[in-house]
């Protein structure tokens, strides 16, 4: 798992994402401006959120089920044996009606961890707190988001890695919520080559973790160690 900048540079190393998807067609729970192509409408720009804002409840359910499909399906049969088709049998959708939402397997892995991501507790940093504590503890939260599921884990590391646009796009979007995270732990006036080093060292951490050299609860002492050499704080 990278930060925005960092995932880019690696992205091209990966082998093409999953390229078994049928033709996606419309279906009663097919979000509005469901896409043509994965991960663009009609003129060519991204729909992922777009399509989030209006979705209706029942599509909402149905996203819902695809989401907890993906992970009970990853701890059952990893990373390797998942599929959009697994995963819609397991969720009792319509495969045209999974593919509505999600355009690969690895779409759907980020699209977990993207939602882990936002649904984060903020924790109750404080202006009281060292900015060391701050980051620290900003950090440790990315490394225990998937440390209970090691299946999801090592998924997220893969999966990420997509060049498919609608990976991409929850990529950047990932990045971009992390360093926002970290710019509010360091605070205002930070100094943006700190802030720099830090994504630095979560990508490289966590891609890491994510092949398994090191657990995510080790993860977590090593933010702290890198943070302290870091601020000096």
């Amino acid at each position: 798992m990278l930060v925005s900048g960092q995932m880019s540079s690696l992205v091209s190393k990966h082998p093409a994402a999953e390229a078994d998807g049928p033709t996606r067609e419309a279906s009663p729970d097919a979000p509005t401006g469901a896409r043509g192509t994965a991960g663009s409408d009609a003129a060519g720009h991204p729909v992922t959120e777009a399509t989030r804002r209006t979705l209706s409840s029942r599509q909402q359910a149905t996203l819902a089920k695809l989401i907890d499909a993906t992970v009970e399906e990853l701890r059952s049969e990893g990373f390797d044996g998942l599929s959009v088709r697994a995963v819609a049998a397991r969720a009792g959708v319509a495969p045209a009606t999974a593919y509505n939402y999600f355009s690969s397997r690895e779409h759907l892995v980020t699209e977990v961890f993207w939602r882990r991501l936002t649904e984060l507790d903020h924790g109750d940093l404080t202006d009281s707190d060292s900015t060391a504590d701050r980051v620290a503890r900003t950090l440790e939260g990315f490394a225990l988001l998937v440390a209970d599921e090691p299946e999801l884990a090592a998924a997220c590391t893969v999966a990420m890695l997509s060049t498919e646009q609608d990976v991409k796009l929850l990529r950047d979007r990932i990045g971009t919520e992390m360093n926002r995270r970290l710019r509010d732990a360091l605070g205002v006036g930070s100094d943006p080559e700190v802030l720099g080093v830090l994504e630095f060292v979560v990508s490289g951490a966590m891609l890491q973790a994510g092949m398994g050299h090191m657990s995510y609860i080790d993860l977590a002492e090593r933010f702290r160690i890198a943070v302290r050499l870091v601020l000096r704080d």
